[in-house]
């Protein structure tokens, strides 16, 4: 059973023609079959959300079909070949978006868009960075200069489509006339026949390559930034321009921060002494290493702030906090002197040190340097 054309696209039935030519246009581009070769799963999303928005841009064809849904549309139940549908339009509407696709154009024609998921590391997307990447895409022929035909031919019009790279038949149906237009049988839509193909692209005008492409990494960089290079896509066909390329950038989790905005978070051990009587310790951040006061008593888990010590805001000069959270670490092998200690604290009232007597070392001091010596 068919899904819902407005289900589809992901948009409500009362949208306008904007919202859902822009939902077309996303879907479209993430599963056109240019940027998903052999993806099946791709094609049909795309087969089907072009023949939803062949309706739903239509707006007799939307009218019927907010009436009485698809058989309003589609009597015959066999998707675009019932509906009515003129495939010169709708060859018009992907040759827009995309440069080709449905019905072919003998004009230039865009190459498709490509994407490159690249994995950075946090300190790469804090700080800004510079990446060397190979993209695999297709590049204008430099033998034929992306005329297919070998050098000194040039390609012949088609006799069977006079050039226009189209056949269109109009038939009569019970709902009206129906006009569709394919693509030329003898020339494949391109309006031309090679005799001669070229050597090198076998006729294609185009040929599969490495582009080494300089990536420049932003300072604040988040995770999934999307980065678009101009031009760096798929070679268009017949002298049409260059595809963009959108280079996708994941983080990789930290072995030592957790990021959340601009701020990043960390967890610190302290000994049992340190908690007790306070200290100074030394903790990472990513602008290098910084002194932390630990205080007298303090308790596991407590949140520290460290100013402007975390991820650099893309716009201005001032940074994030670093929050560090500390968890008092319980000893677990303790020499026989350093558990009567322990035991000689938990008899105190309140379990707090005793007095100091004159000449003598209070029970935290030699607790302190017992555990040091172990």
């Amino acid at each position: 059973m068919k899904r819902d054309y407005y289900e589809v696209l992901g948009v409500a039935k009362t949208s306008g023609m904007d919202e859902i030519k822009k939902a077309y246009r996303t879907i479209a581009r993430e599963n056109h079959p240019d940027v998903n070769p052999g993806n099946k799963q791709a094609e049909e999303r795309f087969k089907e959300a072009t023949e939803a928005y062949a309706v739903l841009s239509d707006e007799e064809k939307r009218d019927k079909y907010d009436r009485f849904g698809h058989a309003g549309v589609d009597p015959s139940g066999q998707g675009f070949g019932g509906m009515g549908m003129d495939f010169g339009d709708l060859g018009d509407i992907l040759g827009m978006f995309f440069g080709g696709g449905g019905v072919r154009r003998t004009g230039p024609a865009r190459g498709a868009d490509l994407r490159y998921d690249l994995t950075i590391t946090l300190e790469d997307a804090a700080f800004g960075s510079e990446k060397v990447i190979e993209v695999p895409a297709a590049e204008t022929c430099s033998e034929c200069h992306g005329s297919g035909a070998a050098p000194g031919t040039s390609p012949e019009k088609c006799s069977q489509c006079n050039g226009t790279g189209t056949i269109r038949s109009v038939q009569r149906t019970p709902l009206g006339q129906m006009a569709t237009t394919r693509s030329c049988p003898a020339c494949g839509g391109t309006g031309s026949r090679i005799a001669h193909p070229c050597a090198k692209c076998s006729g294609r005008g185009k040929v599969r390559a490495l582009k080494e492409i300089k990536v420049t990494v932003p300072k604040g960089s988040e995770h999934g930034l999307n980065l678009r290079y101009s031009g760096r896509g798929e070679a268009g066909d017949r002298g049409g321009e260059n595809g963009d390329l959108y280079v996708v950038l994941n983080i990789k989790a930290h072995e030592f921060f957790e990021r959340r905005g601009n701020d990043v978070y960390c967890e610190v051990p302290i000994s049992f002494v340190q908690a007790a009587l306070g200290d100074d310790i030394e903790v990472n951040t990513l602008h290098g290493p910084v002194k932390l006061r630990i205080p007298e008593g303090t308790q596991t888990s407590r949140i520290f702030r460290i100013r402007d010590k975390g991820v650099p805001y893309r716009r201005g000069n001032s940074n994030g906090d670093q929050h560090v959270r500390v968890v008092v670490v319980t000893p677990t092998k303790l020499s026989e002197h350093q558990k009567n200690l322990l035991r000689e604290f938990g008899d105190l009232p309140n379990g707090g040190p005793p007095a100091q007597q004159e000449g003598k070392k209070s029970f935290w001091k030699k607790l302190k340097e017992s555990i040091q010596d172990s």
